[in-house]
């Protein structure tokens, strides 16, 4: 019993002499902070005293498209502990090989009568259709889509591409790419318009190329604007930007002698790279927080957000940018 107890308030943040008050139905506790506990002790595997077996513990969807790529991971959890803070209890549905898809994530969870869902990723519009229809709260964290009628909660990607153009033009680089994801990605179709923009009037070669979000897509879209004679790369993800080193040492050049690579996400250990990454760190805990907040004023009857709000990221300068390579080393790769 003390083990439960000391577990469930590490969960909600609160003392062991509240979570004792709730689970013996004692007064003093507000109804979020009772709401909170009795959802942690459903999330921690215990039951609940049988006084307490008849309130049931309210449902909220965390769609992801994935988990490989770290940021993932790092939003939903996040996002699910506030959720549970709050009193919710976060249902986390990832779409994965021979799994269900996120059309049948959403079915289920609408057949579960959920209060809410935080979609992490993309958003097709029959999903869009259907959700409007039944009227459940939903907010787009860092997702795909542009659908009205949802608020989201995003990085600014044209702050980013700024900012890591600016740091590799301060360094003298002035063949600078980008490498972001699919075309249909809107994330990656900010970055290329914030980029076309920035590049427009300038001189030197700005390639832009569009690759799967894995190591492998990275490394096969870098190998093509390395022969283009980029000297820099300002790449979409994490994984990308270690692609894209990967695809530079196959061609026997060095980074950042040869080749400087700017990441984004800020995924954990890209300190701990070879070299460590420089990359635009997004502010996920501020970004999940207010996904969650928006998703509760919703449940609560207020009326959505109807702008996007949009955080600012943070270079993280480590040791993958340097200044360019002598201009002989850029021609003869050229050749």
């Amino acid at each position: 019993m003390a083990r439960r107890l000391a577990e469930v308030a590490y969960r909600v943040g609160v003392s062991e002499a509240t979570v004792s008050r709730v689970l013996n139905g004692k007064p003093g506790v507000s109804d979020s902070t009772r709401q909170a506990v009795l959802t942690a002790l459903d999330v921690l595997g215990y039951e609940r005293p049988t006084q307490l077996r008849g309130v049931r513990a309210r449902l909220v969807g965390l769609v992801l498209p994935e988990l490989q790529n770290p940021i993932f991971p790092a939003l939903a959890e996040v996002a699910g502990g506030a959720l549970v803070q709050l009193g919710y209890t976060p249902v986390l549905c990832t779409r994965t090989a021979g799994g269900l898809t996120e059309a049948e994530y959403v079915a289920m969870l609408l057949d579960q009568h959920v209060s809410g869902v935080i979609f992490c990723g993309g958003l097709t519009e029959v999903e869009h259709a259907a959700l409007l229809k039944r009227g459940v709260p939903v907010v787009l964290l860092n997702a795909a889509v542009d659908y009205a009628g949802f608020p989201r909660v995003s990085t600014d990607d044209t702050a980013a591409v700024r900012q890591a153009h600016a740091h590799l033009s301060a360094m003298g680089h002035t063949d600078i790419g980008l490498m972001v994801g699919p075309v249909h990605h809107m994330p990656s179709r900010r970055k290329v318009a914030a980029f076309t923009e920035l590049t427009a009037a300038s001189r030197g070669n700005h390639p832009v190329g569009h690759a799967l979000f894995s190591f492998e897509g990275g490394q096969a879209v870098a190998a093509e604007l390395l022969s283009a004679g980029v000297t820099a790369l300002i790449c979409g993800s994490d994984v990308l930007a270690l692609g894209a080193i990967r695809a530079a040492r196959r061609k026997g050049l060095a980074v950042p002698g040869d080749l400087s690579v700017v990441g984004y996400d800020d995924s954990a250990f890209m300190n701990y790279t070879d070299p460590p990454l420089t990359t635009l760190r997004q502010p996920i805990e501020a970004m999940s927080r207010a996904a969650v907040t928006l998703l509760a004023n919703q449940i609560s009857g207020e009326n959505p957000t109807p702008q996007e709000l949009l955080h600012e990221p943070e270079l993280v300068v480590r040791n993958s940018t340097a200044p360019p390579p002598a201009a002989e080393i850029a021609t003869a790769r050229r050749a």
